[in-house]
């Protein structure tokens, strides 16, 4: 679309989102246009999805997002334009917005609110760390050298710091101070206290014992101690008086937060979350093909039906704390597969507008943008999809019985690659993960072209 018609885009979307008065908040990803509604139902969903250049709309995590495609990042000036300056929005009403939905929609809010405004840094570490791999691989790096130090020390530093990151974000998520709450954050990843915790040194807190544990690259411990601070923040704020709150509520929350998170939050958080990835690790150890097969399939329609969130927390934690994780080197296929499915719908595509949206598409989901694919072409023609279900589902048991595993934080497609290479060098895990990539593009692609039947075949 040319970009003079973006305004006219931008004012039909607001309008039919339910106005200006309706929007608390707009962001947008690769492809959407996130919407936070006061009220979600005043949104017209068939007119919005009938709007010229819209793709579709997605309901999920307390968002109302609106599918655009890789001009996205055009279209929300235009939006934002139109909207002018929002009201800001207090504690009260960002935390009620928060409560709404199911508690599997709730989580998915709260993990997403702590993570997504750092994904950009949590990606750069990830490419930054595969190209260390790749350079010391090769030989044109030690471990020893400066240059490789320095450039370790960028790449690891948010996933070391990630409480800290974390806390920030949680701050704003749960309508605390992001201040204090970066501070428990970086409290909990004190360096004294981590030498004393690998030196095996017992320690007490007013004769309470501490169970020291390493919460570098954690996720959940902070999380749940930002939680604390809120509600020990909203209850300081009703006690002390307004000209000394600026002072003491910080040091209140502070001094009740840290130690509760130490002796109580951190070690229950980490055992929680260390059972939940065992469970995730003893599936996959003990039934890898079978686990690479559903999550290969299906990942995407669980995306689509919004049941992925039961997974993400565990996702998340697998890759933070353990450094490594088999599901998300398997997920990253399912990329592959709908890129696939592109293909074999543009060779057999007669129209040539749809044909060269489908080569467009298979592009962009190699770039690790996927939605153009599933709502241009895989939903409107559901035997695509199972194609891409197919591809998706055979590489997936491929790498999964190989023992693929994906070592950082990075984005799909050609993005994805990096992140499967093992710290210690090539091995399975990035050979694996080429061959099955293929295996599922060339699959998709194959029955995409089988599946796509006459009526795809029409010119229009």
């Amino acid at each position: 679309m040319a970009n003079k018609n973006y305004t006219q885009l931008a004012k039909e979307i607001v309008q039919k989102v339910g106005g200006k008065e309706n929007i608390v908040s707009v962001v947008n990803c690769m492809t959407r246009l996130r919407f936070v509604l006061k009220e979600e139902n005043r949104a017209k969903d068939g007119d919005v999805k009938e709007i010229k250049g819209v793709q579709g709309v997605i309901k999920q995590g307390g968002q109302y997002q609106v599918i655009i495609g890789t001009h996205v990042n055009e279209v929300i000036k235009d939006v934002q334009k139109e909207i002018g300056d929002l009201p800001p929005v207090d504690n009260q009403t960002d935390m009620k917005l928060m409560k709404d939905g199911s508690t599997f929609n709730r989580l998915f809010k709260v993990i997403t609110g702590c993570i997504m405004p750092s994904l950009g840094v949590m990606i750069a570490s990830g490419i930054i760390k595969g190209l260390l791999a790749v350079l010391t691989t090769v030989g044109l790096l030690t471990n020893t050298d400066g240059t490789y130090l320095i450039l370790y020390a960028t790449a690891n530093a948010a996933m070391y710091f990630l409480p800290i990151i974390v806390g920030f974000n949680a701050g704003k998520v749960f309508g605390c101070n992001q201040y204090v709450t970066a501070v428990i954050g970086a409290a909990l990843v004190y360096p004294d206290i981590i030498a004393i915790k690998d030196a095996g040194t017992a320690i007490s807190f007013l004769k309470m014992p501490v169970v020291l544990m390493n919460y570098t690259n954690s996720l959940f411990p902070v999380i749940l101690a930002a939680w604390f601070a809120a509600k020990v923040e909203k209850i300081s704020k009703k006690i002390i008086p307004t000209m000394l709150q600026l002072m003491f509520v910080p040091t209140v929350t502070l001094l009740l937060a840290v130690p509760v998170a130490y002796l109580a939050i951190g070690p229950v958080m980490t055992i929680i979350s260390n059972g939940l990835s065992a469970v995730v690790m003893a599936i996959f150890n003990n039934f890898p093909i079978f686990g690479g097969i559903v999550f290969g399939a299906f990942w995407q329609v669980m995306v689509l039906l919004g049941l992925h969130a039961a997974f993400i927390p565990v996702l998340f934690n697998n890759l933070f704390t353990l450094g490594s994780d088999p599901v998300n080197a398997i997920l990253g296929l399912t990329v592959w597969a709908l890129a696939g499915v592109s293909l074999g719908y543009a060779l057999r595509i007669k129209d040539k507008e749809k044909k060269s949206m489908g080569f467009g598409n298979m592009v962009s989901c190699l770039c690790g943008v996927t939605e153009p694919t599933i709502y241009s072409i895989a939903l409107p023609n559901f035997k695509l999809f199972i194609a891409a279900f197919i591809g998706g589902g055979i590489s997936g048991g491929i790498l999964a019985g190989l023992g693929g595993r994906m070592y950082s934080f990075v984005g799909d497609g050609f993005f994805r690659i990096p992140a499967m290479i093992n710290p210690e060098g090539l091995d399975v895990s990035f050979y694996g993960f080429l061959i099955c990539a293929a295996i599922a593009f060339i699959v998709s692609s194959v029955l995409a072209f089988v599946f796509a039947g006459k009526e795809t075949t029409k010119k229009v």
